[in-house]
């Protein structure tokens, strides 16, 4: 059957529509079900996108599924975009989730997408940074990443707010439910951290419920639980179980997918399963069975269901899980702990469970004396230092020397043009070898422990970690991401809980290649701008 466009996103009159996702999360305490949905590549009348309209339609039927969630270009890889399917799905009365990545389009069209969704009825929307591109049609695709997650978060809680327009009207408003993804499965403690701090960063900015990404360690979820209780962050969240195989647990272990932990330990289980008779089937649906008995146990709101599995995956998945019955969990909640020796844990472990207490680790608190951290400040690199120290003599606005500088810089805008190309020549020359300036003229420099976003980091985040490292390097380079280097930095001066703080950071391209000095001065850049949006909130 193929899809009749006039036809498309309209609900038949024969279609019953299954309970908002905003409904079962907000007003029942329904442990929900969701089953994460990958598009083809080509359009949708061809026998890959039948394939995969057919397969949605499957899933769409159960009545134990609850909604679906569909991707937008996973992996970096140009697919069919999620609206497309999802169309089809709401004309069966299926919720949807439309995944939205900020990796393919600027501000500017992510706003004009989002117009585009509301206009169609999509409300459901997981807000996301996105997978580095891959290479595809003539090449490797220029990533966009002009703004991320929190500042797609950010931007579409205005238009439910209602914008205004360029006269200065409010337009209507949208009606998104908002949600966003914690990669909560890091090794150490310098991802980890600023994971949780990001997460707080995007319900702070409108995420309404929250997707964990995939791992194969349940005293990390049970610790994600457990952080957000501790920090009064009353968000759903949703419990990922991905549906293994030797072949995505081998991906997986390689770093081929971004955010995604596999051990070694884990890889020769699936391999060892893998050469029975069922080829491992048994296992894997056991080891996901597991997971989402677990997760309802430790007081998620949700699984979502990933991999390549049919409805009859899902189904048996389900009947496994309830068979451990109410506290069945607890028995193999041991069962489902891969991480590695050094594995950071924010918490001290629970020995009758094999997951954790609420008792913060004695590790975590002994690292954060006045003693550990004075130690620790000389280890951290002299130009950091000095950078600092320049920061507050002279940047920062309570700065003794902010007010002089201010008032030098106005006298320059109104001095020859030969004046101002040096002292702009003098700028970018000493920034250049100290930091690997990139002229954007919008700094973020002292929000990052003086690490540029522009040079330093693949996708230019400047409201926090992607992600996609992997034992603390960077998914696209092989170097250290550099919010794990911030929070190093940060951390022997008390102020790596706090490195999030602040509002939104939107880079402003109009001021690329310009004295980013003379904007801070001047208040031109995003330290002196209002908060995007909040400038007409009454």
């Amino acid at each position: 059957m193929s899809v009749s466009p006039a036809s498309a996103g309209k609900v038949t009159a024969d279609a019953p529509r299954k309970p908002t996702l905003r409904h079962l999360l907000e007003d029942t305490d329904r442990f929900l079900v969701a089953v994460e949905l990958v598009t083809s590549r080509g359009v949708i009348s061809d026998l890959a996108g039948q394939r995969a309209l057919s397969h949605a339609r499957a899933l769409a039927e159960s009545p134990r599924i609850d909604v679906l969630s569909i991707t937008d270009n996973p992996a970096g890889n140009a697919m069919l975009a999620a609206d497309t399917l999802g169309a089809e799905l709401r004309a069966q009365g299926q919720e949807v989730i439309i995944h939205l990545a900020c990796k393919d389009g600027n501000r500017n069209s992510l706003e004009s997408r989002g117009w585009k969704l509301a206009s169609e009825g999509f409300d459901n929307i997981l807000a996301l940074t996105g997978d580095y591109p891959k290479p595809g049609y003539g090449g490797m695709a220029r990533p966009s990443f002009d703004i991320d997650s929190v500042g797609l978060l950010s931007m579409y809680s205005d238009m439910n707010r209602g914008l205004r327009d360029v006269k200065g009207r409010r337009m209507k408003a949208t009606n998104f439910f908002l949600g966003a993804v914690v990669t909560n499965h890091k090794r150490y403690e310098r991802e980890v951290i600023p994971q949780y701090l990001k997460l707080r960063r995007k319900i702070e900015n409108g995420a309404r419920f929250i997707i964990n990404q995939a791992g194969y360690d349940a005293r990390k979820d049970d610790e994600l639980v457990r952080w957000l209780a501790l920090s009064g962050l009353q968000v759903p969240v949703i419990a990922n179980v991905f549906l293994l195989s030797l072949g995505a647990a081998r991906a997986f272990n390689a770093g081929r997918v971004p955010g995604v932990v596999v051990t070694d330990e884990l890889v020769a289980l699936a391999e060892h399963y893998a050469g029975s008779a069922d080829r491992g089937r048994s296992f894997f649906l056991e080891l996901a069975a597991k997971q989402v008995a677990i997760a309802r146990g430790v007081g998620f709101r949700g699984a979502y269901l990933g991999g390549k599995l049919d409805l009859a995956d899902c189904e048996e998945i389900l009947a496994r899980a309830e068979a451990f019955g109410r506290d069945g969990w607890k028995q193999v909640a041991g069962d489902v702990g891969f991480g590695y020796p050094d594995e950071f844990y924010y918490f001290e472990r629970d020995d009758t469970t094999g997951l954790s207490t609420s008792e913060v680790s004695g590790a975590l608190l002994a690292s954060r004396t006045k003693a550990a951290r004075r130690h620790a400040r000389l280890r951290t690199p002299i130009n950091y230092r000095t950078s600092r120290l320049a920061h507050w003599a002279v940047f920062d606005p309570e700065a003794p020397l902010f007010g002089a500088a201010r008032r030098f810089y106005s006298a320059v805008e109104s001095a020859p043009a030969p004046a101002r190309k040096v002292l702009r020549a003098a700028e970018h020359f000493s920034k250049v070898p100290l930091y690997n300036c990139k002229d954007c003229g919008d700094c973020s420099l002292p929000e990052i422990a003086y690490l540029c976003p522009e040079s330093q980091c693949a996708k230019n985040q400047r409201n926090g970690p992607c992600g996609g490292s992997h034992d603390g390097l960077c998914e696209v380079a092989e170097r250290e991401c550099i919010w794990a280097r911030a929070y190093e930095r940060l951390k022997p001066y008390g102020e790596e809980i706090s490195m999030l703080d602040g509002p939104v950071v939107f880079n402003d391209y109009a001021l690329r290649g310009t004295s980013a000095w003379a904007n801070t001065f001047l208040g031109r850049d995003h330290t002196a701008r209002p908060a995007a949006g909040q400038e007409d909130v009454k």
